[in-house]
């Protein structure tokens, strides 16, 4: 039985509570969690404060912030293979895609390490003639990071990396799902040797995230989740005023034209919805196919889905592993329900699998009779694919705008006319053509409507953390005439 402490204020400390961790393969606990309090919460952020001012951290020069940033990458390479066996004890993923995404985790952090020193203001070429003025980008104090259990290395990196290279501290709430890969990158975020409170990292219930993101001293929210809990960070944010990025979830089309490279198509939709589990907020969960290939199109993906290996998600052979919780699993089959309810026909899957854990097969749903089916509509973070057929371009993206959520798509066509038309025309912040699932440190990464707002990723994301200060400089000598009148 493993034990996990929180890091507050530089310091690893047993908290007063703790809560079980389930393994999502057994369904059995394997390790003991810290349960944040509020008063620990309010000992996080005084901390991160007590961090921001001091001369240690806001003196620090943006180059020597980047090469701290870039010791903790290479930490977080070395300890790459602990921290993927610890994601996927705890969340299930399949330790094959752990163990390539932490590995890339270290280059996020690489990225903001060289970026710390080229957040540059600006001159501005103002309309007075004895005015110099120019902007300087500052940090904007005290961040809140808030992190699902899902990719929460990748999605904590998007946060932790842009708002230190920005010159903020942070205070990060992991997700009581699955917290250990968050608490062991305490352990090697210490070594790293950052000033101490510059980051802590908790874990706890609903109470701590609202206490986190209401509290008076915490000047940005970063939030990964779904628009549910956004909702409420929006309203907690009215208590500080603090600004919101938000990163939420989706309901991505996965767009195929006839005149596609099929193969390639069939691969990246298997990946797109399949891989992580159908865990993941890109997931490309909404097959819109042209109606002139879909039966082909479906009986070959069919063939696949039910190939995919099923498995304990250690065995680097496993493909497909367990849900992270009994509970996705109990919504899984309750969504699956109330689309074959609605008109929507099982092609393959749509049972739990009876074994031990939180086993999900992959599931594919033709909804050619069911265009309002709960599984189109509704995000729902399982292998569960829902399938629709189009007749031309026009309806395609018809199909595709007809969601609230704008997170991401995916399009697969030889036509470069129609790609750039179908570009146009997408509402999400994403569009993959002929490829799918593509992430970088360079390419920022969000959406709009329901799927949030505000960039991680690239440039912007550092931008998040910064705020504009005008500075004016007079540079005549004489008295200046009339000090009732603006200049």
């Amino acid at each position: 039985m493993q034990q996990f402490q929180h890091y507050i204020g530089g310091a690893f400390e047993d908290a007063s509570a703790q809560f079980d961790s389930l393994d999502p393969a057994t369904g059995k606990v394997w390790a003991k969690m810290p349960a944040a309090t509020p008063e620990d919460v309010n000992r996080a952020v005084d901390a991160a404060e007590a961090a921001f001012f001091s001369a240690e951290w806001a003196d620090m020069t943006a180059t020597a912030r980047g090469k701290l940033l870039t010791r903790l990458a290479d930490l977080i390479a070395e300890a790459a293979p602990r921290l993927a066996e610890l994601e996927t004890r705890d969340t299930g993923k399949i330790i094959r895609e752990t163990s390539a995404q932490i590995a890339y985790v270290a280059e996020y952090y690489r990225y903001y390490a060289g970026l710390a020193d080229k957040i540059e203001g600006a001159h501005l070429p103002i309309d007075k003639p004895d005015m110099e003025v120019w902007l300087r980008r500052e940090p904007v104090g005290v961040v809140a990071a808030v992190v699902p259990w899902n990719s929460q290395l990748f999605l904590s990196a998007v946060k932790i990396g842009p708002a230190l290279a920005a010159g903020c501290t942070v205070v990060l709430k992991a997700s009581e799902e699955g917290p250990a890969p968050m608490l062991e990158f305490a352990r090697i975020f210490d070594q790293a040797g950052f000033p101490k409170g510059v980051l802590s990292v908790i874990t706890g219930g609903p109470d701590v995230g609202a206490t986190l993101t209401s509290h008076q001293k915490v000047a940005h929210v970063a939030f990964t989740g779904g628009p549910d809990t956004a909702r409420h960070i929006v309203r907690n944010s009215a208590e500080n005023l603090a600004s919101t990025s938000l990163e939420l979830g989706g309901k991505s089309p996965f767009i195929v034209f006839e005149d596609a490279d099929l193969e390639s198509a069939l691969n990246a939709q298997v990946s797109g919805i399949f891989a992580a589990t159908g865990q993941s907020c890109v997931a490309g969960s909404r097959l819109v196919v042209q109606e002139s290939i879909k039966d082909a199109f479906l009986a070959r993906l069919k063939e696949k889905a039910e190939a995919v290996v099923i498995g304990a998600p250690d065995d680097v052979a496993t493909e497909v592993g367990p849900l992270c919780t009994k509970r996705q699993r109990d919504m899984a089959l309750d969504l699956i329900a109330r689309s074959v309810g609605q008109g929507a026909k099982v092609v393959t899957g749509g049972d739990a699998l009876d074994r031990e854990g939180f086993y999900f097969p992959p599931t594919i749903l033709d909804c050619d009779d069911a265009r309002e089916a709960d599984s189109l509509t509704s995000e729902f973070f399982g292998p569960v694919l829902s399938v629709v057929s189009f007749k031309d371009e026009a309806e395609a993206i018809e199909i595709a705008n007809n969601t609230r959520f704008g997170l991401a798509s995916g399009l697969f066509t030889q036509n470069l006319t129609r790609a750039h038309r179908m570009i146009r025309a997408i509402r999400s912040g994403i569009v993959w053509v002929n490829t799918y699932r593509a992430v970088s440190p360079i390419a920022p990464f969000g959406g709009h409507g329901l799927s949030g707002h505000g960039r991680e990723g690239g440039i912007e994301a550092a931008l998040e953390y910064t705020k504009s200060k005008s500075v004016w400089l007079r540079t005549s000598d004489d008295p200046i005439p009339d000090p009732f009148v603006m200049r």
